[in-house]
C-alpha cells in the first residue's frame, strides 16, 4: 500500500478513535521508511494521545524540538545504548538523516554503544549491538499493587467457579 493512502488510513483511524489500528500502521510505516522523521514525529503524537512519554520520547529523540521530559522518560526506560539503538529502530546510514541534529544524535548513540561493546557497531547490523542486549535483565516494570491482586484473586475466583460449575455439570450427567 503506497505511503499516502496508509497515511490517509492513519488519518480516518485517528478520526475515529481506532488509536491502537493508527498507531501500528504508523509503527509499519517506520519499519519499511526508518529515515522518516515525519513518521516518526506523528507516532510520537499517538503515543502522547496514550500518555506515555517514554514511548513519545523515543520517536521524537531524534527531533531538535523534542520535550526534554519525553526524552528523560526514554532514557530511562532504555538504559543503555544498546537498548535505545534496538529502540530507535534506525536501519539505514546516519548520513540519510533528515537534519544534522538527527545524525548527531545518531553517532552520539551508535558511539556511546560501540563504546559499551567494545567493538564497532552499525545500525543496519543489529546484531553488532544486539548480541548484549540478551544478557542485560529488565527490572519488573512496577511492583504489586492492591488493584493487581484483586484482579488476580477475582480471576482465580472465576476460574475455580467455572471448574465447580463444569464439574457439577459432569457429575449430574452421569447420576
Amino acid at each position: 500500500m503506497p505511503l499516502r493512502e496508509t497515511l490517509a488510513r492513519v488519518d480516518a483511524d485517528l478520526a475515529a478513535g481506532r488509536v491502537p489500528v493508527a498507531r501500528q500502521r504508523l509503527r509499519g510505516l517506520i519499519s519499511s521508511f526508518p529515515h522518516d522523521l515525519t513518521l516518526r514525529r506523528r507516532l510520537a503524537g499517538v503515543y502522547r494521545l496514550y500518555g506515555d512519554a517514554a514511548e513519545a520520547g523515543r520517536w521524537m529523540y531524534l527531533e531538535e524540538d523534542r520535550n526534554a521530559d519525553e526524552t528523560a522518560a526514554f532514557e530511562a526506560r532504555y538504559g543503555s545504548p544498546g537498548w535505545r539503538m534496538k529502540a530507535l529502530a534506525w536501519r539505514c546510514p546516519e548520513a540519510k538523516a533528515a537534519t544534522a541534529f538527527a545524525e548527531g544524535q545518531l553517532v552520539a548513540v551508535r558511539t556511546a554503544c560501540a563504546e559499551e561493546v567494545g567493538r564497532p557497531v552499525a545500525w543496519d547490523d543489529p546484531a553488532s549491538y544486539s548480541d548484549n542486549l540478551e544478557d542485560e535483565a529488565e527490572a519488573p516494570s512496577e511492583p504489586w499493587s492492591v488493584g493487581g491482586v484483586l484482579a488476580g484473586a477475582g480471576c482465580l475466583v472465576l476460574a475455580l467457579l467455572f471448574l465447580a460449575i463444569w464439574v457439577n455439570g459432569l457429575v449430574s450427567l452421569f447420576d
